[in-house]
């Protein structure tokens, strides 16, 4: 009898080690491909014993795989660089609403999801990247590429470049746009963009900056991280790149730049759910921040961060700039619109 007891104590404690032990991961998918993230990962395990593994795609083959995997789904966390793609995701049942008294207070309201009925939240910004405006600094001045609005004034037609319109990076702005503007001035606005390029869509965004350098158009538009990149690379010919071109922060004067961002949420089918909210927690702690910004040259998402990166403050003259404050789930709910406005402009 005593030894089925005891054999019953064991099988118990191992039990128990093995739930505790499959407790202490975090199954993670991510768009992140950004080499700098690394550090993030390690310094969370050192500091919680929590493992993180990862698997990495795009945003769209993270939501494809979640839809494939439905409740067998292994992830538990969701990193996205795209506001967009993060509200598909929740209005796919794709996340599960948490409520965290850290993120909640760290991370303002209009870069999170809109709370769901019992106050529970989908998914937050992590980081922000700004939509900047690039120019040639002898042919173009830059009150005329000041405003999102100037890049369809006739007075600059045959000069911009842009990466697909139907990019995340550029439908996100024109969701901005449209939600600033009303979906028939920002009809018009497309169209006028369109009309304005110098060259067909292609390309990402260091190839619109590098065309402004070469003279291949005189206005490009690019995230400003990119920018960034460049001031600070190793490689002195995209320093010099860098230096030949201008940027602006559009809309200085009126409803601000547009942002769009990193950010994350946990898996709706997650099995891990308080180490994925310890993990959230900590990516928008001032450590995990700080990292966004000298690692990958974004802006910080929490309040009160300071930041350091030279080529950020560079870009700035070293003081802040005014950022749209539309929620950010605004722009996600304008997709739909916007796809069909590209359309209609026939704008690739």
């Amino acid at each position: 009898m005593q030894s089925l007891k005891a054999l019953a104590l064991a099988c118990a404690l191992v039990s128990a080690g093995a739930i505790a032990h499959a407790e202490e991961v975090v199954n993670l998918y991510s768009a992140r491909h950004y080499s700098t993230d690394e550090a993030l990962y390690t310094n969370f395990t050192k500091a919680t014993g929590i493992k993180i593994n990862r698997v990495d795609s795009d945003d769209a083959g993270i939501i494809a795989r979640l839809k494939a995997e439905g409740a067998a789904s292994p992830a538990d966390v969701i990193l996205m660089v795209d506001a967009a793609r993060l509200y598909r995701g929740e209005k796919d049942g794709l996340f599960l609403p948490i409520r965290s008294q850290k993120l909640e207070e760290v991370i303002p309201a209009n870069l999170r999801a809109q709370p769901e009925a019992d106050g529970g939240i989908a998914w937050f910004g992590l980081s922000t990247r700004a939509r900047i405006i690039a120019y040639n600094k002898v042919k173009v001045k830059k009150e005329d590429v000041d405003t999102y609005e100037a890049l369809a004034d006739p007075k600059n037609k045959g000069k911009i470049c842009i990466r697909s319109g139907s990019h995340p990076y550029n439908l996100s702005m024109f969701g901005a746009v449209t939600e600033h503007m009303g979906e028939q001035k920002a009809q018009q606005w497309l169209q006028g963009v369109k009309d304005n390029l110098a060259r067909p869509p292609k390309g990402g965004d260091t190839d619109q900056i590098k065309a402004v350098a070469a003279g291949e158009c005189d206005i490009a538009v690019t995230n400003s991280y990119y920018f960034a990149r460049m001031l600070r690379s190793n490689n002195p010919e995209d320093v010099a790149v860098a230096n030949k071109v201008g940027v602006v922060f559009p809309n200085q004067n009126s409803y601000g730049t547009h942002l769009n961002i990193a950010g994350g949420a946990i898996a709706k089918y997650t099995k891990n759910k308080d180490n994925a909210v310890k993990f959230l927690e900590y990516l928008a702690s001032p450590e995990a921040q700080t990292y966004f910004a000298n690692g990958n040259n974004e802006w910080p998402a929490a309040k009160n961060v300071q930041v350091d990166n030279p080529a950020l403050k560079s870009m700035t003259q070293g003081k802040p700039f005014k950022s749209e404050t539309i929620p950010i789930s605004a722009v996600g709910a304008n997709m739909g619109k916007v796809q069909q406005m590209l359309d209609r402009a026939g704008f690739q």
